[in-house]
C-alpha cells in the first residue's frame, strides 16, 4: 500500500480537499486503485452535530456515516464510496483508547498520547486504507490522506507526530507528503511572495515531516525565479514546486497537475516509474471544456431557498448536484440565494428592502429548489415559498425538510387546515402532517436519525420520478432525518391531488411526493444530491435543470430509451444542447476566445449571490480555486 498526505500550511481554506481529490484523480486515471482518508483534529466524534454555518455541509455515506464535505469531494471525483471510518476525528481516536483503557488492554500501563494515541492513529490509518471503496475485492493501490487545518495547529499535533511515525513503519519508497500553501501576491508591488511558504514549510520540518512535492496555491502561475527560490529554501527539487493557480471550474484542477507532471513526481517517491500508463482524462477534460464555453444565452437560473446561505458551503452538495446537471444539459448555471427568512411577512414590516430583494430573486427564477434543514428559523419562508412555485406552476425540488415543507403547504392552502404543521414546529398543532420517527432519539442528538442508504419502491411507473430514474422498480438514495410524513394523512393527500409515488418497503414511509397537474413539482425525503457524480448527475436535479429550460419532455425516456436512461445522463455530456461537436472541432483560437471560457487564465465573471452582479477581474486570494456563477464549482 503506497500513502500520499497531503498537508496545509499558512491559512485554512487553500483548496487541500480539492487537492487531495484531484492527486486521487490523477492517479487513478494512472491505472492505480485509489481510496482516501480524511482526518479532522476535532474533537467532535464525527460532524453530525456541527452548524452547516460554522463548518459547512454535513456529508453523509451508504452506510450512514456523518463526515466532513470533504468526502463528499472524494466521492464525486473518484466515483468511489467511502465508509464512516474513512473520516478520522480526535474524537473517535480518543473514544477507542479510552474504551480500549476501561478494558484493561494495556495492561496497567500509563496511556499517554504517545505512544497509546499515535499508535491508535497509524493503526486506524493502516485498517481503513485496506478496505475496498471502489467495488472490486482486495485493497486498493494507494490511500490518498488529507490532514485538516494547517500545519502548526496545536489540535493536529497528535497526529503530525503519528504521520511521522507512521512514514517510517511504512518505510520511504512508500509515502509521500504534498504540502499546499500559499503564495500572496502583495497588490503595492506586485510580486508573488514566498516566505508564508518557506515558513510553512520550516514549520513542518520542524516536526519531522518534509515535503516531496508543494503545491502552491496563487492567482496566477508561479514565475521560474520563485520557483527556484523556493526550491532552496524548501530543500524540494524544482520539479516539484507545482502551481495550483486561479482556473474558470475545478475540474482543471487534476488537468493542471497533470501537466505539470505531478503524477511523475509521486511516482517517483514510490518507485512505481514505468509501471503505470500515462494518466487518462480524456473524458475529464471534455467536461472541463464544456463547462467553460457555456455562456449567459444557454443560461438557467435557481434559486435556493434555505436559512444558511450566508455560507454557500453549507449546500456543497447541492451546488455540485445543480453544476452536474446544468453542464450535462448544456446550460450555465446561475445560482440565487434566497434566505427563507426574509420571504416572511416579519421581514416586509422590519426589514422591507430585504423581503423585496428576496421576493425579486424568487420571482426571476427558472427553478427553485428548498433543501433540507432543522429547527423552525426561515420554515414560514420555505412554506411560501412552495406555494409560489406551486400556483405558479415554476419547476421545483424539495429535498428532506423541503419534501415537508411542500406537504403542509398543501395541507394547509388546499385542504384548508391552517393549522397543519411538523411536530418539530408545534408540538400540539392538531393536524400534524410531519411527526417524529417512533424509532428515533429525542434526548441525544448524534447519530439517531434515519441515515445512510435506504430504498424507495415507487408505487407506478407513470410519474416522473419514475421516469428519471429509468423507469426502474426501486433506488437506493442516502437519508438524514428525524421527521416524516405523517401516514394518517396520506390518504386526505392523496384524494386532494397530491400523489406520493415512492415509499419505503413498508409502504408507511413517504419518500417522494408529485403534483402531477404541475410542470415539474418533486419533493424528497431522501438527499439525491450525495450520489449526483460529474458524469453522472443526479436524474431529479437533471429534472429540474431540464424543467426549468423547458426541455423536460426531451429528457423523459421515450419506450426504447428507458433502459439507457437509469441515474440521470450518465456520460452523455456530448448532447449538451449540440455545442459540444461544434466546440472540439473548431480551432485552438476559437476555444481560448468561447465567452466565460477563461482557459487557464485569472477568471473573469459575474457572481449572482443574493442578486448582485459584481465584476471580478483578477480578484484577490478568496480560499477557493474558483468562483463559478455565485457559487463554488
Amino acid at each position: 500500500m503506497k500513502y500520499v498526505l497531503v498537508t496545509g500550511g499558512v491559512v485554512s481554506g487553500l483548496g487541500k480537499g480539492v487537492t487531495a481529490s484531484s492527486i486521487g484523480l490523477l492517479l487513478k486515471a494512472c491505472g492505480l486503485r485509489v481510496t482516501s482518508i480524511k482526518i479532522d483534529p476535532y474533537l467532535n466524534t464525527d460532524a453530525g452535530t456541527m452548524s452547516p454555518v460554522e463548518h459547512g455541509e454535513v456529508y453523509v455515506l451508504d452506510d450512514g456515516g456523518e463526515v466532513d464535505l470533504d468526502l463528499g469531494n472524494y466521492e464525486r471525483f473518484l466515483d468511489i464510496k467511502l465508509t464512516r471510518d474513512n473520516n478520522i476525528t480526535t474524537g473517535k481516536i480518543y473514544q477507542a483508547v479510552i474504551n480500549k483503557e476501561r478494558k484493561g488492554d494495556y495492561l496497567g500501563k500509563t496511556v499517554q498520547v504517545v505512544p497509546h494515541i499515535t499508535d491508535a492513529i497509524q493503526d486506524w490509518i493502516e485498517r481503513v486504507a485496506h478496505i475496498p471503496v471502489d467495488g472490486k475485492s482486495g485493497p486498493a493501490d494507494v490511500c490518498v490522506i488529507e490532514l485538516g487545518g494547517t500545519i502548526g495547529d496545536i489540535e493536529s499535533m497528535p497526529f503530525i507526530e503519528a504521520l511521522g511515525q507512521f512514514s517510517y513503519r511504512v518505510g520511504a519508497d512508500n509515502f509521500c507528503l504534498v504540502h499546499v500553501s500559499l503564495v500572496p501576491v502583495l497588490n503595492v508591488v506586485g510580486e508573488q511572495k514566498t516566505k508564508p511558504t518557506q515558513h510553512s514549510v520550516r514549520g513542518l520540518r520542524c516536526l519531522g515531516l518534509t515535503p516531496h512535492v508543494i503545491a502552491c496555491r496563487s492567482t496566477t502561475p508561479l514565475e521560474e525565479n520563485v520557483k527556484t527560490k523556493l526550491s532552496q529554501f524548501c530543500h524540494v527539487q524544482k520539479e516539484n514546486i507545482i502551481t495550483l493557480y486561479d482556473v474558470p471550474n475545478i475540474w482543471h484542477i487534476p488537468l493542471l497537475l497533470r501537466d505539470q507532471k505531478a503524477h511523475e513526481a509521486i511516482l517517483k517517491v514510490f518507485n512505481l516509474q514505468g509501471l503505470t500508463r500515462e494518466p487518462e482524462l480524456e473524458q475529464w477534460t471534455t467536461m472541463a471544456e464544456v463547462c467553460d464555453m457555456l455562456h449567459e444565452p444557454y443560461q438557467v437560473r435557481i434559486a435556493i431557498v434555505g436559512k444558511y446561505t450566508s455560507l454557500s458551503d453549507a449546500y456543497l452538495s447541492i451546488q455540485k448536484a445543480l453544476v452536474h446537471a446544468s453542464v450535462s444539459r448544456g446550460k450555465k448555471l446561475f445560482v440565487d440565494w434566497v434566505p427563507s427568512g426574509d420571504l416572511e411577512p416579519t421581514t416586509a414590516k422590519e426589514n422591507p428592502d430585504a423581503s423585496k430583494a428576496a421576493w425579486k430573486l424568487l420571482k426571476g427564477a427558472d427553478g427553485i429548489l428548498i433543501p433540507g434543514g432543522f429547527g423552525d428559523r426561515g420554515m414560514q419562508g420555505k412554506i411560501l415559498a412552495v406555494k409560489y412555485a406551486r400556483e405558479k406552476k415554476i419547476p421545483f425540488l424539495g429535498i428532506c425538510l423541503g419534501m415537508q415543507a411542500a406537504v403542509i403547504e398543501f395541507a394547509r392552502s388546499v385542504l384548508g387546515l391552517q393549522d397543519a404543521n411538523s411536530t418539530e414546529f408545534d408540538p400540539d398543532t392538531k393536524n400534524p402532517c410531519v411527526i417524529f420517527m417512533p424509532e428515533g432519539s429525542k434526548t441525544h442528538m448524534g447519530g439517531t436519525m434515519r441515515l445512510g442508504s435506504r430504498r424507495t419502491y415507487f408505487q407506478s411507473t407513470d410519474c416522473k420520478s419514475a421516469k428519471l430514474y429509468g423507469n426502474k422498480r426501486f433506488i437506493d438514495e442516502r437519508h438524514r432525518h428525524r421527521y416524516e410524513v405523517n401516514p394518517d394523512m396520506v390518504t386526505r393527500l392523496e384524494t386532494s391531488g397530491l400523489s406520493f409515488t415512492g415509499k419505503d418497503e413498508t409502504g408507511r414511509r413517504m419518500e417522494i411526493v408529485e403534483l402531477r397537474n404541475h410542470p415539474y413539482f418533486i419533493g424528497v425525503q431522501f438527499h439525491p444530491e450525495y450520489k449526483s457524480r460529474p458524469a453522472k448527475p443526479s436524474a431529479l436535479f437533471q429534472g429540474l435543470i431540464a424543467a426549468a429550460c423547458g426541455q423536460l419532455d426531451a429528457l423523459l425516456p421515450s419506450s426504447e430509451r428507458k433502459r439507457s436512461a437509469s441515474y440521470g445522463a450518465g456520460n452523455d455530456f456530448e448532447g449538451a444542447c449540440g455545442q459540444l461537436d461544434a466546440f472540439l472541432q473548431a480551432s485552438p483560437e476559437a476555444k481560448r476566445n468561447v465567452p466565460n471560457g477563461a482557459g487557464h487564465d485569472v477568471y473573469t465573471a459575474k457572481t449572482c449571490q443574493n442578486g448582485g452582479a459584481t465584476k471580478l477581474t483578477n480578484r484577490p486570494q478568496d480560499g477557493v480555486y474558483s468562483i463559478f456563477n455565485g457559487m463554488h464549482l
